[in-house]
């Protein structure tokens, strides 16, 4: 069974900082095509940061330059480092594989953790 497991959301004040953690087990992040998304409104998400399995990154231009993702594959994990952190950062942050959309309905397809919450306070 596959399964994503977050970690690392909490609260925090407007220019601080957070480090979200996802660990996979009955799957390999090696191969690219994951990533993570925030609910934007609804049951929508968007993708905040992720690789595709070509190696090209990806970013929404509202956290470039403050947040940066990154992977660990001797952990089978993926990281998102999120500094001078806003409040509009405030979500539920999902870690997902085999992305098929920048803009989706959460957790629809492929495979998706239970998500972690990031509240942001000014």
């Amino acid at each position: 069974e596959v399964q994503l497991v977050e970690s690392g959301g909490g609260s925090v004040q407007a220019g601080g900082s957070l480090r979200l953690s996802c660990t996979a087990s009955g799957f390999t992040f090696a191969g690219g095509n994951m990533g993570w998304y925030r609910q934007s409104s609804g049951d929508e998400c968007e993708l905040v940061s992720g690789v595709t399995s070509d190696g090209d990154s990806y970013s929404v231009d509202s956290v470039k330059g403050r947040f940066a993702f990154s992977q660990d594959n001797s952990k089978n994990a993926i990281y998102l480092q999120m500094n001078n952190m806003k409040v509009e950062d405030s979500a539920m942050y999902y870690c997902a594989a085999m992305l098929r959309s920048r803009r989706t309905r959460c957790r629809q397809f492929g495979y998706w953790g239970q998500g972690t919450q990031v509240t942001v306070s000014s």
